[in-house]
């Protein structure tokens, strides 16, 4: 049975009364943040849509920046990806991510995908402060939360409470924040005439090797600041590429 606190928020979610779903989420699961992701793009890449605090969205921004983690797990594998102390993760799992969520300041995190059987429409993570395991209460509430999610996301708001319902607070950005990482892609792919997914391992591998967001190399490839070469390791940028820095 879902908690008091967790029945609260999915009636003010129904009726359109919480002013900051993933604030109002936290407080209700005991977690140190989280973020809730929508699948969006033919490469189904997540899209941040609530978030508390910052640094739940700079985790998801890391996820997307190295492609692996606990979220990327959750939505491939369809189940549940808990993980609250990441100190007991063995290395290798996430080998890019584990000293970079250290470093971010993340100590454990646990994912629940939203869909049903091979449709996945999204995810939900929540950031856990590494001194606990998640409680059956936890997630029994995550449990509920996601269903809920997952049905109005699947099937539309079917909330009769009078208010603009929970459909309201889960309407798509109006301008994704990942549409310059898609836009860099599409070039990245034209440039070496590569297939979308190799383009985005380019991307994602310089945006790594550089330490800087991905939203950042994109915008540079967008902004014919830096250009993609044969060579894996000779990207070249600016006034310094063959031509000048233009696509």
């Amino acid at each position: 049975m879902i908690s008091d606190g967790m029945a609260e928020v999915l009636r003010s979610l129904r009726l359109g009364e919480v002013g900051d779903p993933a604030q109002a989420c936290a407080r209700a699961l005991g977690a140190a943040g989280v973020a809730l992701s929508l699948l969006v793009g033919a490469e189904r890449t997540a899209e941040p849509l609530w978030y508390h605090p910052d640094l739940s969205a700079r985790f998801e921004e890391l996820q997307f920046t190295l492609g692996e983690g606990p979220g990327p797990d959750a939505v491939r594998t369809g189940s549940p990806v808990l993980e609250p102390d990441l100190v007991r993760v063995r290395p290798e799992r996430w080998p890019a991510l584990l000293p970079a969520a250290r470093a971010l300041g993340v100590h454990g995190v646990c994912c629940f995908p939203l869909g049903i059987g091979a449709i996945r429409v999204g995810v939900l993570t929540l950031l856990c402060d590494g001194e606990r395991w998640l409680s059956p209460q936890q997630y029994t509430d995550a449990a509920a939360l996601t269903a809920v999610l997952t049905g109005v996301l699947l099937n539309g708001d079917r909330s009769d409470g009078g208010g603009p319902g929970l459909g309201a607070a889960l309407e798509s950005p109006s301008v994704l924040s990942r549409a310059v990482v898609h836009q860099a892609t599409g070039m990245i792919s034209a440039q070496l005439d590569v297939s979308i997914q190799e383009a985005l391992l380019r991307l994602r591998a310089h945006a790594y090797s550089s330490e800087r967001p991905l939203g950042e190399i994109a915008a540079d490839v967008v902004a014919r600041r830096l250009r993609f070469n044969d060579d894996f390791d000779d990207d070249v940028s600016g006034p310094y590429s063959p031509d000048g820095g233009k696509g």
